[in-house]
């Protein structure tokens, strides 16, 4: 049994998913598919919009803050598991 998450494994995965989501809203924005969440992604993220560029920015800010959020989610739990 793990007891212990790995930060950078994890920041990676969090990246990845947060990337691949962009990269859907994205393509489903263009498409005229839920367009409340891709306005919804387009007021909160500073670089994505439904251009192509606007995408591949979104998908670059969407991985980075997918890492730094997982990776610290996955140290804090660390942390917290390590004083039990």
């Amino acid at each position: 049994m793990v007891k212990t998450l790995n930060e950078l494994n994890f920041g990676f995965a969090g990246a990845i998913i947060s990337g691949i989501s962009m990269l859907l809203l994205g393509i489903f924005g263009n498409l005229g598919v839920y367009t409340g969440a891709v306005n919804s992604m387009m007021e909160r993220h500073m670089f994505f919009s439904l251009s192509f560029s606007g995408v591949i920015f979104g998908i670059i800010e969407g991985t980075i803050i997918g890492f730094i959020a997982f990776y610290f989610f996955a140290l804090i739990y660390n942390k917290l598991d390590d004083k039990k």
